[in-house]
């Protein structure tokens, strides 16, 4: 029965359970007004947790943590418990903690108080606190049970400390607990995230009794740490045992593809899913609709939007901004703007899609519109742009060629106080390499270095390319020699900066060198070697390369590397030769091929195939006004005055404007761009100097093969 005391703060209290606040159940009010000293203690408590359970607000929860207080139930452990949770649940973390803390000290001998307080911190992740909290239980001669210990290992991987987690580790076996499922689930978990799949794999293997969550466990963190290979070995072992692989296992395997760049294979383990009849889960389709994005096929977007509609998952937020992002880096900006207007609840991501879609899709204009409506929204603060929405414009306008406006919106960004990251500062690298702002690149590696972003791998390879591109490059091989952890774009980088400074043989030596640190030759890499080679003059050295393209490295000629080819036999005079690679080539040649021979044909005044070229070029119905220019000059220069007309009223007829080529050169950190026609300020005085150059040029005798 209860006290009398008890049932005198009760009757004094002033809320007295208000029926317009909370929606008791009749009966329980009925027994506080009417049979009050009818009910034992433990039907008090027992409807209290009733309640308790009922409660949907902070109010509520008030309400009867107040009501427990005047009864005297909140000196049950059982309760306290159950307010630990119900306030943790509400996100309310620093009231469940004071109602651990003003428990009754015999209280604190319950397990399910312990528990309470230290799911309350793990599920918010106040994980510092979870291992004090285990600290002083163990000091009170509390022991931890199954639901204690995947809590505090969960806590401690997130903490990243591997001492820590190998002493947690001690603690299961010395208590016994290394055989309980739940608990050794989460010690593989934990060994997962901290890296050390040799470990989780000792785990895993001394399980008794394995369940699909234990197996789950290992697929998921081969994909967490980027082994495709173990997880699919995992994943056919499972098969192998018996065990049928549920939506978590295919998700986490079809991550670890999508994880390690594997894209077509992810599809393709999509598709084999769909044929074993197992229905797509939301995170599963989340998953493929990143890799649609990467591979910006559209077709395949559209057969998983179709999924995503059948599945019901429509409504869901994360589903609808990968799906505009699937549909904007796919080209197809009116469906994706058309998912963003239909959107009724937006969060930032969403935004952000439609951003990255507009400046992947050379829309700048459209992608700082939108930018410009975010940024003066003023509705909530996580609203605001982030590091992701000023990259993606910055991304934008530099991949357009548009390096000042690029910079400008960089220059806004630091006076947000937006702290840039990898991604920017890469893109800003690229607009100094495209406008050979050498000063600024130098002042941004400054910056780099006091962020202590020098060691990130897209830093180090833009740093690589502005240097090498602004014709510093020494700093370019010094930050390269720096990289510990180098990828192909590094050694590509190296490679095309010793091709632009014409060192083909330290181009070649580099090639060498990526091939014996055990990286294998791109698309790419080829191209920048076969253009040093054609700077440096290396013919024998480039035909080598073009016959192990295919031969060793399973690689077909593209386009570019036949232009190479062609510019590289041109300069040394085997016109006749290149024209037979571009008669030979099984595919239909460009312009820029055609262009690099004519260009040959120029050099070296071989008006025959000039004349052959000429036609080719003619017949492409070219858009490229070089090509153009530089037929209508070899004509020229034949005396073809006719035909040299006819090209350039074919020109004008087709709409091309000629170009001016352009020079800038930065002085007191301020770039000055020179265009042919531009009447530039001060440049009475350059010609005056020039002239006086070559007048002392005229009075000294030089080497005939320095002048050239």
């Amino acid at each position: 029965m209860l006290y009398a005391s008890s049932y005198q703060r009760f009757k004094s209290a002033s809320f007295c359970f208000p029926q317009s606040s909370i929606n008791f159940p009749f009966h329980f009010r009925f027994y506080f007004k009417s049979h009050l000293f009818s009910i034992t203690y433990d039907e008090l408590l027992d409807s209290f947790d009733h309640l308790l359970r009922q409660c949907s607000g902070t109010q509520h929860c008030k309400q009867v943590h107040s009501a427990t207080v005047v009864t005297g139930a909140c000196c049950s452990a059982f309760v306290a418990a159950r307010l630990v949770s119900v306030y943790a649940r509400s996100g309310l973390v620093f009231d469940a903690r004071k109602v651990f803390d003003t428990a009754p000290f015999e209280g604190l001998s319950n397990l399910l108080l312990w528990n309470s307080i230290i799911r309350a911190n793990v599920s918010h992740g106040y994980c510092g606190e979870v291992l004090q909290l285990y600290g002083k239980m163990r000091r009170l001669g509390v022991l931890g049970d199954g639901f204690t210990f995947p809590l505090v290992l969960r806590a401690s991987s997130n903490l990243g400390s591997f001492n820590l987690c190998k002493n947690l580790h001690c603690h299961v076996v010395q208590f016994g607990f290394q055989n309980h499922l739940h608990v050794v689930n989460e010690l593989i978990g934990m060994y997962a995230k901290l890296g050390r799949m040799g470990d989780a794999q000792k785990v895993f293997d001394k399980m008794r009794l394995k369940s699909v969550v234990s197996w789950n466990t290992m697929v998921s963190g081969f994909a967490y740490n980027y082994d495709v290979d173990g997880a699919s070995r995992m994943f056919l072992k499972m098969e192998s045992e018996g065990v049928e692989p549920n939506p978590v296992t295919w998700t986490s395997l079809l991550s670890s593809h999508a994880r390690c760049g594997h894209l077509e294979g992810t599809m393709a383990l999509f598709s084999r899913m769909r044929m074993k009849g197992i229905g797509a889960t939301a995170e599963m389709l989340a998953v493929v609709l990143s890799v649609c994005a990467d591979l910006a096929t559209l077709d395949r977007g559209q057969m998983i939007h179709g999924y995503i509609i059948k599945g019901g998952f429509e409504d869901y937020l994360f589903a609808k901004n990968a799906l505009i992002t699937v549909y904007g880096k796919g080209g197809d900006i009116r469906d994706a703007e058309k998912l963003f207007h239909e959107m009724e609840v937006k969060n930032l991501v969403s935004w952000n899609a439609l951003i990255s879609s507009y400046a992947e899709s050379g829309l700048c204009d459209k992608a700082f519109e939108v930018f410009s409506q975010l940024e003066k929204m003023d509705v909530y603060p996580e609203m605001k742009p982030n590091v992701i929405t000023w990259s993606a414009v910055i991304c934008g306008f530099a991949s357009k060629g548009l390096g000042e406006e690029s910079l400008e919106v960089f220059r806004q960004m630091q006076l947000a106080d937006v702290k840039a990251n990898s991604v920017t500062i890469s893109s800003v690298f690229s607009v100094c390499a495209m406008l050979a702002a050498l000063n600024l690149g130098r002042e941004m590696h400054g910056h780099v270095i006091r962020a202590l972003m020098d060691d990130n791998i897209l830093v180090g390879n833009g740093l690589i390319n502005m240097y090498t591109k602004c014709g510093n490059f020494k700093p370019g091989c010094l930050v390269f020699e720096k990289l510990e952890n180098r990828d192909l774009i590094s050694w590509n980088s190296m490679i095309a900066g010793y091709g632009f400074h014409g060192l083909g043989k330290d181009a070649l030596t580099a090639f060498d060198q990526m091939i014996k640190s055990g990286f294998i030759p791109d698309d790419v890499t080829f191209i920048a070697a076969l253009s040093a080679c054609s700077h440096a003059g290396l013919v024998a050295e480039g035909r080598w390369l073009f016959d192990q393209m295919l031969q060793n490295f399973r690689i077909k000629p593209q386009m570019e590397h036949y232009a190479c080819m062609v510019d590289l036999l041109g300069r040394a005079g085997l016109i006749e030769e290149a024209s037979n690679i571009v008669k030979g080539m099984p595919i239909q040649p460009n312009a820029y091929v055609w262009s690099a021979l004519l260009n040959s044909c120029r050099m070296h005044k071989d008006t025959d195939i000039a004349e052959e070229t000429a036609l080719q070029i003619s017949n492409l119905n070219s858009e490229i006004i070089g090509s153009h220019m530089l037929l209508s000059n070899i004509f020229a220069a034949c005396s073809r005055w006719e035909d040299s007309a006819r090209v350039r009223i074919l020109a004008r007829t087709k709409g091309l404007m000629i170009v001016p080529g352009r020079s800038w050169i930065e002085v007191k950190k301020k770039v000055y761009m020179f265009k042919a026609g531009n009447s530039i300020e001060g440049l009475e005085k350059v010609d005056e100097i020039l002239h006086d150059l070559a007048l002392q040029i005229e009075g000294h005798d030089f080497d005939d093969s320095i002048i050239e």
